[in-house]
């Protein structure tokens, strides 16, 4: 975060502040106009602190534009729940590139997961035991929540595997960045298929919001500190 986009940050905190209020109050119409606006208000602010095009630069800004399109088609109902699984379809490709921008990460040291690789059993226990709580009530939508959960377990193990990769600050952000959002598509499903969580909207939105915040702002660390590398070299 720096001068330029500290403000686009504020305005995106007071918006959710103002989208949580319309949750707790079960406001729709408020929420039509609130939700809308936050991924685009952080898009702004990593284009703002960004603004040099690289591949880092394209996932993360694709991944905004899907949890975009997924904030919308969530707001949606039909009777078929189609705009459930647009909206399932358009996060799970968020998880995919933020997949990808890790994968893209080039290593400068030995990651903490490499040196302790049980450690990835406790993601794998975490996944499974979601899906065990979960199962009864999928019905028809086992095989897509299933994916889902593969796939939200192998973004937040990548995401912990950049730990002593890189810049330790960089790294803690993108982990807390993953953290939060398996824990706010956790209670978003619990809160769907198994029982209504006490104040899960509230819990959902804001561990949403802060995830994007978070995973944003280790993205920008982690480009400013290969801003050197992408300096032409006049050193023979």
């Amino acid at each position: 975060m720096n001068y330029k986009n500290r403000w686009i940050f504020f305005l995106l905190a007071v918006l959710t502040l103002i989208d949580i209020y319309a949750v707790n109050l079960a406001h729709s119409n408020l929420r039509f106009i609130t939700k809308p606006l936050l991924m685009p208000l952080l898009i702004t602010a990593f284009v703002i602190g960004h603004d040099r095009k690289n591949v880092y630069s394209r996932l993360m800004i694709s991944g905004l534009f899907f949890s975009w399109l997924g904030d919308i088609f969530l707001m949606l109902e039909s009777s078929d729940g189609i705009y459930f699984i647009l909206g399932l379809s358009c996060f799970l490709t968020t998880h995919i590139l933020y997949i990808f921008y890790f994968l893209n990460i080039k290593a400068e040291g030995t990651s903490f997961y490499k040196l302790h690789p049980y450690l990835l059993a406790f993601v794998v226990v975490y996944g499974a035991s979601l899906l065990y709580l979960l199962w009864p009530g999928l019905g028809e939508l086992k095989i897509p929540v299933l994916v889902y959960a593969i796939i939200i377990c192998i973004m937040l193990s990548m995401a912990l595997w950049q730990y002593q990769r890189i810049e330790t600050q960089t790294s803690k952000l993108f982990i807390l960045g993953a953290l939060l959002f398996v824990t706010s598509d956790s209670v978003l499903a619990i809160n769907k298929f198994r029982q209504p969580v006490p104040l899960g909207g509230i819990i959902i939105m804001t561990t949403y919001v802060a995830a994007q915040v978070m995973i944003v702002l280790g993205s920008l660390s982690h480009q400013r500190q290969q801003l050197p590398r992408d300096l032409p070299s006049f050193v023979s």
